[in-house]
């Protein structure tokens, strides 16, 4: 019996190995499932259910924040991992949120609409390429620039909180510049705050008790109006910080930079 015992092969390793693999399936699993809800939103656009395509942009973001916890507190933090998770961002956060801002009002404006909605996903693009870029470099307190997954919420809550609803020609110029506005901000140098090194919870944790109760139940009674200020208010909260500080804030470090000539005279 002690030779049999001793004879077979140990299966601890084994298991470890498969539990280290599953774990680093979780986070791409939830970026694929991010890209999922996003390339889902593109598909109920297209079929005219705007409203449940903006449900699916809200799960996007949900899966997407997920995705970097997990990431984190598992030490499974890898260069794919974070490069996968910014395609699946343009996707969901730059493609659908303007497919379904053109599909949903900005049609009957023809070239003006149409160039918003491009506008709006070129500059996400650019704000996730910059994203990646000054990660590790700037402080972690603040996001330069609205991050995207922001602007996709304020384009989702609008559409949640106004509804199908025939505009107005003052109406739809109003949407698009407010596109324009989106797209601006995203490239633009505002700081946004990141919450990522919040305390506030710590200090006073009465306080955010009744912080969150009071949220809960604002949602339960009209959630479209909570998600629409929410998401309005962060969204501005950029310009009303300079406004406020009334001092210009160092710039961020360039991101594009001139190539130096290569020895013997290559480009």
């Amino acid at each position: 019996m002690r030779r049999r015992a001793a004879g077979r092969p140990r299966r601890w390793p084994g298991l470890r190995e498969r539990r280290r693999q599953t774990i680093f399936l979780l986070p791409g699993l939830l970026t694929t499932g991010n890209l999922l809800c996003g390339f889902y939103a593109i598909v109920l656009t297209l079929d005219g259910y705007h409203v449940w395509a903006a449900l699916a942009l809200f799960v996007a973001m949900v899966m997407d924040m997920l995705d970097g916890k997990v990431a984190r507190l598992t030490r499974t933090t890898t260069q794919f991992g974070v490069e996968f998770d910014s395609l699946a961002d343009v996707v969901s956060f730059g493609v659908a949120p303007a497919l379904l801002l053109y599909a949903w009002a900005l049609a009957p404006l023809g070239r003006v609409g149409a160039g918003a909605a491009f506008l709006y996903v070129i500059c996400g693009a650019l704000r996730l390429a910059r994203f990646n870029v000054l990660t590790g470099i700037t402080d972690r307190r603040y996001f330069i620039g609205l991050p995207i997954p922001g602007a996709a919420g304020t384009v989702a809550s609008m559409v949640l909180f106004f509804g199908p609803v025939a505009f107005g020609r003052a109406e739809l110029f109003a949407l698009a510049c407010a596109t324009y506005l989106l797209a601006f901000l995203m490239v633009s140098n505002l700081r946004y705050y990141s919450f990522k090194e919040l305390d506030f919870a710590k200090r006073h944790p009465v306080g955010v008790l009744l912080i969150v109760v009071l949220a809960v139940l604002i949602v339960a009674a009209h959630p479209q109006l909570f998600l629409f200020l929410a998401f309005g208010v962060y969204a501005l909260s950029g310009p009303a910080r300079r406004l406020v500080l009334r001092r210009r804030e160092p710039a961020p470090p360039r991101v594009l930079r001139e190539a130096s000539p290569r020895p013997g005279g290559e480009p």
